[in-house]
């Protein structure tokens, strides 16, 4: 066979398979370059740049709205959501976070934290906690149960042990009702004028043998040598009283009778008027004077002390440590059911805040081409060597078609 015959056969397919395979393979790379436009005379060489960098922004929109019409809708994310906040999941981010939280408190030297405890605390009774007592104290009911059951269980049960009524009764006698007090009371007691009512009354009320004594002899002498005895004659009048009360044994007398002081022994009517009066003092006190007393409370506190010692307790507390897992797992719980509830409107309000479209748009609009080139060839890479593959393939069968055409000639 010549050799003109066979260039003649062979020529077609492989000139065919070399277009073929070639163009494909520029096609593909004219989807991302030439990455910039090339400029002739200032005016832009047609298909520069490339298809992609050419049309990028409006390549990202409609990435942007596919994703968002067909992958990110609301049910969608609210599917996500439900899988992403299980009950598990935020307990155990809630359980991280108040972990991290102790280290935190643990690992601070400068005390931030009983520092904003000691803010929290003074403001507390400083502002909130008058202001609250105020409002509550208008109400009838306000502390009611609260002061009945201290009524109940600790004015009504109360009674003097021996050693306190003992205790009691001295004090009583040496400093309240000393003998030259009690001297000083006789004198202011017996006035002119009451001298007079008392002898006048013992005059008109008594009979038989009292009588007699009464209207002869009167008490008006009597009571007017006792006063002029304690004024003039003071220290004998108290070594005297001084007598009168250990013959009379005041202090024991005194002493039995505080041990047998109860609450209980009075009538049902006066303790409960009693409690009543009790509840009305308390909450007319706390009207009047409670925010008052609450803040100089307050002031008389040094809050940072306090609260240092609050935080180291805490951090050492077994107890704290301890109920973190009850308390996560009750927080996340309430969070489920907060869920529930506002889920999807959560979601309706989050989606335009978040702008996701926007953000997709914006990460494919910043890309550069080159990447966008790198990252598809990364993705597809035997498939778009399979298209350049395909491409000579092609040009070669059509190569030895046009050969079995030249040769039917």
């Amino acid at each position: 066979m010549e050799l003109s015959t066979i260039w003649t056969i062979a020529l077609p397919p492989i000139t065919g398979a070399i277009i073929g395979y070639f163009t494909n393979d520029i096609a593909i790379k004219m989807l991302f370059r030439p990455y910039k436009p090339i400029l002739i005379f200032k005016r832009r060489v047609p298909f520069t740049p490339g298809l992609i960098p050419r049309n990028q922004e409006r390549l990202a929109q409609r990435v942007s709205d596919t994703i968002m019409g067909s992958l990110l809708t609301p049910d969608e994310i609210q599917n996500l959501a439900r899988r992403l906040l299980k009950t598990e999941r935020v307990q155990a981010a809630i359980l991280w976070l108040l972990q991290l939280f102790l280290k935190q408190i643990r690992a601070d030297k400068e005390q931030k934290t009983a520092k904003i405890l000691a803010d929290i605390l003074r403001d507390l009774f400083g502002q909130s906690l008058p202001r609250l007592l105020k409002v509550l104290a208008r109400r009838e009911d306000f502390l009611e149960d609260q002061i009945n059951h201290i009524f109940e269980q600790i004015l009504l049960e109360f009674k003097l042990t021996d050693a306190q009524a003992r205790q009691l009764a001295d004090w009583l006698i040496d400093s309240v009702i000393p003998p030259d007090i009690l001297r000083q009371a006789l004198i202011d007691f017996l006035t002119d004028r009451n001298i007079q009512v008392i002898d006048e009354g013992f005059r008109e009320k008594t009979s038989g043998t009292y009588w007699v004594v009464a209207n002869i002899f009167g008490l008006r002498n009597t009571l007017t040598r006792l006063r002029t005895f304690c004024l003039d004659e003071k220290e004998t009048a108290n070594t005297r009283l001084k007598e009168l009360l250990l013959s009379l044994e005041m202090r024991n007398r005194l002493r039995d009778w505080l041990k047998s002081l109860s609450l209980q022994n009075l009538p049902i009517s006066t303790v409960r008027q009693l409690r009543k009066t009790t509840r009305d003092t308390v909450r007319l006190y706390i009207q009047e004077s409670g925010s008052e007393f609450l803040q100089e409370f307050g002031q008389s506190i040094d809050w940072e002390k306090l609260s240092i010692v609050i935080v180291n307790r805490l951090q050492s507390s077994t107890t704290f440590t301890g109920s973190l897992d009850l308390i996560s797992q009750e927080l996340a719980l309430i969070l489920e059911r907060y869920l529930e509830e506002d889920l999807e409107k959560i979601v309706s309000e989050a989606i335009p805040i978040l702008s996701i479209d926007q953000i997709i748009v914006e990460k494919i609009v910043a890309t550069s081409p080159e990447e966008l080139e790198t990252a598809t060839e990364g993705i597809v890479k035997s498939e778009l060597q399979a298209i350049v593959n395909l491409g000579g393939i092609l040009g070669f069968l059509v190569g030895i078609i046009q050969t079995i055409i030249l040769l039917v000639r």
